[in-house]
């Protein structure tokens, strides 16, 4: 067996609950045969080891090594059916495909009414959840039995499924070239962030309006409304126009309220639609509406309806915990964060195999801004060097390019200037390789690199020329997506007026509200 293949064994094992370990036991022991069956004996083993010793499974087993591999896939797939047959994994499309497999059955045997009249009945209950594969799939095998076998019950019974039919797959056909386009607009956001250029723009722009099918609103169900509304978000996100990813977010809501049957069957587009919207309204400032759609979220993820599973255990840290950070930003708390720090911390040890490498990244730069905000700058190097030092990340080079920004400014303000100048240069060329180095970064190294040559007693006149220049880039429309990782302005007002920087947000915020 492979190393991979072993690797899944045991971490599947390691996922188990108490329960699903109780389960699989029961499950197992049901023929007494198994009691003493090697794969049983494997399982508890591999159970209680705490990394994967095949040298030890040897030894505690009467498996041979020839065995081996052949008992391991075998408790594999012993575990996973073990796992369907439990009531926590019973959700719709599964108790759909098991109904659809007892008509399969049914048909094979010969007993064609019965399997018309379950498949009916299934087939009603896949549309009613909006799972139009799995009643394309249905349709199919009916269209099969009706050919074999003549009904009397239903007139025009072939036309009826034939339209039936030619309705899903046109659905079908329009929900793969939506989730395409939205997928396709995720990966570019991913692998870019925000568009740097009106060229990029245009491209993007181009490439959107270019994909996107034709469609009548009216005619769109569940999954397509969502898809729609996912592509329009990322596209909006990369273009910078946060109004619309505002707008687009609250339909994504909206859609879920219009469908309240479909929330326990897709979580985690139901709590990714609630972290967009906090995500819009990060970027648009609006901190009351804010912090009153992170509560609701919170409050939320208690919520019977949402699945209590790992995978949305790990969601929820991932949008929680982000968003309790940006809302620390946005009223420009950034001290006494270290409980927060240690739990988020603690959580990435938790879901590190649940959570990828790019959003653990995301969350270190996050923690490196608030103790740059506290003016914890060696904390604040700590958590970027974790980035910088990162060669396997691939995604978001904007984000690598700005973190090497705010490292620089963060060992300016430690007093750590005494290799400076080579952190400059590896900057920049960093930054020319990304094809990253836009009119913000460059002043920024300019101004870095001439601080050793300027008196201090003209410092803060260089703060305020800084300032100056920076200012009217603010509102630029590629310009301006610097400010969206770093609160450059707020450091140097900081700086001019012998202020911390959380003094000044707050400042502004306050302001911003009267």
């Amino acid at each position: 067996m492979t190393n991979e293949l072993t690797d899944n064994l045991f971490s599947l094992i390691k996922s188990l609950s108490p329960s699903e370990k109780r389960q699989f036991s029961l499950y197992v022991g049901r023929i007494g045969v198994n009691t003493d069956s090697k794969f049983l004996n494997l399982f508890k083993v591999m159970t209680k080891l705490k990394k994967y010793d095949e040298n030890e499974i040897l030894q505690r087993t009467k498996i041979s090594k020839q065995q081996l591999s052949n008992v391991k896939a075998h408790l594999y797939k012993q575990i996973l059916v073990s796992l369907r047959l439990n009531p926590a994994n019973q959700t719709v499309p599964v108790q759909i495909r098991e109904q659809l497999d007892f008509a399969y059955i049914l048909y094979r045997k010969g007993l064609y009414n019965q399997a018309l009249k379950l498949l009916d009945k299934t087939k009603t209950t896949a549309l009613h959840y909006e799972e139009k594969s799995l009643a394309y799939e249905i349709l199919e095998l009916e269209k099969i039995i009706e050919s074999q076998y003549i009904t009397r019950s239903i007139r025009n019974r072939a036309e009826l499924l034939i339209q039936q039919t030619e309705e899903l797959s046109a659905l079908t056909q329009l929900n793969a070239k939506l989730s395409n386009l939205s997928l396709q607009l995720y990966g570019i956001f991913l692998k870019m962030g925000y568009a740097r250029t009106e060229e990029e723009a245009a491209t993007i722009r181009s490439y959107f309006y270019d994909n996107i099918p034709e469609y009548n609103f009216k005619e769109l169900g569940f999954h397509e409304k969502l898809w729609l509304y996912k592509a329009h978000l990322w596209f909006s996100f990369i273009t910078q126009d946060f109004l619309a990813c505002y707008r687009y977010s609250m339909k994504w809501i909206d859609l879920f309220n219009e469908y309240p049957h479909l929330v326990s069957l897709h979580p985690v587009s139901y709590i990714k639609g609630n972290h967009y919207l906090l995500e819009s309204l990060f970027y648009l400032n609006h901190v009351k509406a804010f912090e009153k759609v992170l509560k609701k979220m919170e409050a939320t993820l208690k919520d019977p309806k949402i699945p209590d599973d790992d995978n949305i255990k790990a969601l929820s840290f991932l949008y929680l915990y982000s968003n309790k950070l940006n809302l620390r930003f946005m009223k420009g708390e950034f001290a006494n964060g270290e409980e927060l720090v240690e739990k988020i911390q603690k959580k990435i040890k938790k879901y590190k195999g649940r959570i990828d490498e790019h959003h653990i990244m995301v969350f270190y730069y996050k923690i490196a801004c608030l103790y740059f905000g506290n003016g914890d700058n060696r904390k604040c190097i700590v958590f970027l060097k974790k980035i910088i030092d990162n060669k396997s990340l691939e995604m978001r080079e904007d984000l690598m390019c700005f973190s090497r920004i705010l490292n620089l400014v963060a060992h300016y303000e430690a007093g750590m200037d005494y290799h400076l100048e080579s952190l400059i240069k590896s900057t920049y060329k960093f930054l020319i390789k990304m094809n990253d180095l836009h009119e913000v970064q460059k002043e920024m190294i300019r101004f870095l690199r001439n601080l050793p040559d300027v008196s201090p007693l003209k410092i803060k006149d260089e703060f305020r020329i800084l300032h100056a220049t920076l200012k009217q880039y603010e509102d630029h429309p590629y310009e301006r997506r610097a400010f969206l990782y770093l609160d450059i302005l707020s450091w140097l007002e900081s700086k001019i007026g012998n202020k911390p920087v959380a003094e000044v947000i707050s400042r502004k915020l306050s302001e911003m509200s009267r």
